[in-house]
């Protein structure tokens, strides 16, 4: 079996792009997924989940060049967790990594957006 992952949210910050010694490209950015709600008492709560989104080859190359911090986004892909502590503070840390196999550009910036996500 195969599981999929979908998200939607904004990049936290603009993408890095490397390349493998191979050549390959590949394009690292953080996604920010905001999730609000009601509580008992009528009340808005918000909570956020970051994301980190890797992608491969071309795929790397067009969101290194059209993708920037606040950019709204739509990422499929596979996703899995990974923990270690924090050297300094001693706390554990843990992260969502996310491989991309699709990015959809919703947005260039958190400025030019009128999607009501």
């Amino acid at each position: 079996m195969h599981q999929k992952t979908i998200i939607v949210g904004r990049l936290g910050a603009d993408p890095d792009m490397r390349y493998t010694p191979t050549g390959k490209a590949v394009t690292a950015f953080p996604v920010a997924v905001n999730r609000r709600w009601k509580d008992k008492g009528g009340e808005t709560r918000e909570s956020v989940t970051w994301f980190r989104v890797t992608a491969w080859e071309k795929l790397a190359e067009l969101c290194n060049a059209y993708l920037s911090k606040g950019s709204l986004v739509l990422v499929e892909g596979d996703v899995k967790a990974s923990a270690w502590l924090d050297e300094k503070s001693k706390e554990p840390r843990a992260r969502l990594e996310l491989t991309a196999q699709t990015v959809r550009f919703l947005s260039r910036s958190e400025h030019d957006d009128d999607t009501p996500f």
